[in-house]
């Protein structure tokens, strides 16, 4: 009984503090993950051109990789609820790599649409684990885990644009098979949080699952009515988001002359923005209550 209680020790006493180490690793393959996600829509001028695509049918390849990203979430999140899956985190890499594997040597408007599915997969696979680890580690400082988590994503999606103005205009579509080894350096650094997920995260969800119990729970309805709101609050906030990301380039292209590489600038300059606000956002939820800065930051 000694033994056991000694061995049991060293896993529980880390849920008392924050493990910078693994938000940080987890943001930074957060980093990694929406950079390769946010290059389809800043090639998506170099696609036009070299494909002949209407606005339509670049609306369909945005379709077509949220459905993936976005619709899929929900069911894979709904799993690992029931089932944590520490090793989804590493394997969700691999979609991430196929898809841009796919784009970089797609000759068809089909083959584009495969691409962007199976890169939107990989984002599925992703973000609710991740999410689930940034919260573990956190030691209850959830405001400065999730922005630290969330402003990687958000600086990836900034130097997605970046990254193909430098190197998609100058060396074309085929070029995206580099990226490809970005997420072979994902999944080697989440395959070390996912052992950590393992020995030390799964301890503190069953910990935070008993401190929850002692809680008194909130009403059904209340629940309900808060998570309404927050989801017609995140849908007005993507349909702008995805509006500006995914035309901004065109439209600076059609209303200014500007070139490829230009826009793509501008539009790093408005992601960087999002990303600027999101480390901003954590540390001022936890000084001043996350629903007067989800509030001011909608206004």
């Amino acid at each position: 009984m000694s033994e056991q209680t000694i061995s049991v020790k060293p896993a529980v006493q880390p849920a008392a503090g924050t493990a910078f180490g693994v938000i940080l690793a987890i943001s930074f393959c957060h980093l990694l993950n929406d950079m390769m996600q946010s290059l389809l829509p800043a090639i998506y001028p170099n696609l036009k051109l070299e494909f002949g695509l209407t606005f339509g049918q670049i609306g369909v390849v945005t379709l077509a990789y949220q459905l993936t990203a976005s619709i899929l979430q929900p069911l894979v999140g709904l799993y690992a609820d029931k089932r944590p899956t520490p090793m989804a985190l590493p394997a969700g890499t691999l979609f991430s790599l196929a898809g841009l594997v796919v784009l970089s040597v797609a000759h068809s408007y089909p083959m584009l649409l495969v691409g962007a599915c199976l890169l939107g997969m990989g984002s599925s696979v992703f973000h609710p684990e991740s999410s689930r680890v940034a919260r573990m580690a956190s030691g209850g400082r959830f405001g400065l885990a999730q922005s630290l988590f969330q402003v990687g994503g958000n600086a990836g999606s900034a130097l997605g644009p970046l990254a193909a103005a430098v190197v998609v205009v100058r060396w074309g579509q085929s070029s995206l098979a580099f990226f490809a080894l970005l997420a072979l350096l994902s999944g080697g650094i989440l395959w070390n949080v996912a052992n950590w997920y393992r020995t030390h995260g799964l301890v503190r969800l069953q910990a935070a699952a008993k401190r929850g119990e002692t809680e008194a729970p909130v009403p059904t309805r209340q629940a309900m009515f808060g998570i309404a709101i927050l989801l017609a609050l995140i849908f007005s906030k993507y349909v702008y988001l995805a509006s500006l990301t995914n035309y901004l380039t065109f439209y600076m292209i059609d209303r200014f002359g500007a070139s490829v590489q230009v826009a793509q600038y501008h539009l790093f300059a408005f992601l960087g923005a999002v990303a600027v606000g999101t480390v901003a956002g954590g540390p001022l939820g936890d000084r001043f209550g996350r629903k007067y800065v989800i509030w001011f930051s909608i206004l």
